[in-house]
């Protein structure tokens, strides 16, 4: 079994964004040219572009290139329109795999908002409680389809304004995402705030491992040993960063691989079933349907049926 890595700087980590690393020359607005609602639009390549979270809620619309998206354990793939909205402290990142050699002006335009000042909005405008239930899924990652002209528009509104006029199309924009019913959840696990950053950093060396060793074998006592720890130690600290028993989110993180390879190979079902490191097709299979509500074989069934509907419509578009 491969080694946990241990240090609190594990390149494999997230980094954790702060304020005073937000340079305008870098894309952010000046700090004191904006209120609750903060604007970025970069392009690429940009230091920006890195495994990192933050504490705000980010709505993140490519513009520009097309490669693999990162959020929490998801892995997929991005192209221009690929609308995301995470949550605080949900690792994220685009790394886009086709940039020419000049570079792109423009590659992402993001939307910050914090967390705390809507909830407690909320408390006193009953018509803001309609959008709390967008921030509890935004903890996953949310992935929207069919909505990116239209939430680029808002954007450039919300990046153009400021004051009042800011905020009413921003409410606006929030309407419509939780309004909206065709998406997906992208992450299994959101690690949680911890009384202290070391416990954190402990908890994230081993979701590192998981999501790098995935289909390997692997136990709980495996991994408390290597870090010293009981098990019952350990599965409670898992718990509670990430919401998840230890089996539960090796079986998402599994399902999730599952649901990759579905949609970008032709693997067999069963083949799909032993790489992602189930033992048993029966198992693998009862899982997914947990997890997902359909077979693996309805799941990639639909996955080529939104590909289609998403090519037709970008040639339509075109026409």
């Amino acid at each position: 079994m491969g080694r946990l890595a241990r240090q609190p700087n594990n390149p494999r980590s997230p980094e954790l964004e702060y304020d005073f690393q937000r340079d305008p020359v870098l894309g952010y607005e000046p700090e004191g040219t904006y209120g609750y609602i903060r604007c970025l639009e970069h392009g690429a390549p940009n230091p920006l572009i890195r495994w990192h979270y933050h504490e705000e809620y980010e709505l993140h619309l490519i513009v520009e290139t097309s490669g693999k998206v990162f959020v929490g354990d998801y892995i997929g793939r991005f192209e221009p329109g690929h609308l995301v909205l995470t949550g605080p402290r949900l690792p994220h990142n685009w790394i886009s795999t086709n940039l020419p050699e000049s570079g792109v002006a423009v590659r992402d335009m993001v939307l910050q908002f914090p967390d705390e000042p809507l909830r407690k909005a909320s408390e006193l405008l009953p018509e803001l409680r309609e959008a709390l239930p967008l921030l509890e899924r935004a903890r996953h990652g949310i992935e929207f389809m069919g909505l990116s002209e239209r939430a680029h528009q808002h954007m450039l509104y919300i990046k153009q304004n400021c004051g009042l006029q800011r905020f009413a199309a921003f409410l606006e924009l929030i309407a419509e995402l939780s309004q909206h019913n065709d998406y997906r959840l992208l992450s299994s696990v959101q690690l949680q705030s911890f009384d202290d950053d070391a416990s954190l950093q402990q908890i994230s060396s081993v979701v590192d491992f998981l999501s790098a060793n995935y289909s390997t074998p692997f136990s709980l006592a495996d991994i408390a040993k290597q870090l010293g720890m009981t098990e019952s130690r350990l599965s409670r600290s898992f718990r509670r960063a990430t919401g998840n028993t230890f089996t539960d989110f090796v079986n998402r993180l599994r399902i999730n691989r599952a649901c990759q390879l579905l949609m970008e190979t032709d693997q067999y079902v069963s083949t799909i079933c032993y790489n992602v490191g189930f033992n048993n097709i029966a198992n693998f299979n009862r899982r997914f349907m947990e997890l997902k509500g359909m077979t693996p074989s309805e799941f990639r069934r639909q996955s080529e049926i939104r590909l289609t509907k998403s090519n037709l419509s970008q040639h339509l578009q075109a026409l």
